[in-house]
């Protein structure tokens, strides 16, 4: 009685999926080893609305899960810091604190930037106005 040859997959078959495994593990190795992929910081939740009149613009604190961590809230307008007060607030923020600045924003686009407990900044708010 002949016998048949019952190899579910075949020696070509089976090297170049070997080949094409190797190859997969040593890009994502690669990846690692020259940071490639790595932790990359988050954004920061904090809420906020601007409203402005014609003397200057408030900031109202609306919340988020990084409010606590802010310890200050700067801005610039047209890309101008205010030399002589770049600070909105420095210090503990909560819900429903109100910040005002005399700084008129008419025409202008107002950036106001956070500061962390971690040392990282974050652009909060972006407009032209």
């Amino acid at each position: 009685m002949k016998q048949l040859n019952e190899d579910a997959v075949s020696p070509v078959i089976g090297v170049i999926l070997m080949v094409a495994i190797t190859v997969i593990l040593a890009a994502v190795i690669a990846a690692f080893v020259f940071g490639l992929v790595g932790t990359q910081a988050g954004s920061k939740n904090v809420g906020l609305t601007v409203a402005t009149n014609t003397t200057g613009f408030t900031v109202t604190m609306q919340g988020g899960t990084d409010i606590g961590s802010l310890n200050n809230l700067t801005y610039t307008i047209n890309g101008e810091v205010n030399t002589t007060a770049p600070s909105i607030h420095t210090g503990s923020f909560s819900v429903g604190n109100v910040y005002y600045k005399l700084d008129p924003v008419t025409n202008s686009r107002l950036i106001i930037i956070g500061a962390f407990n971690d040392g990282s900044t974050q652009v909060l708010y972006d407009r032209q106005f």
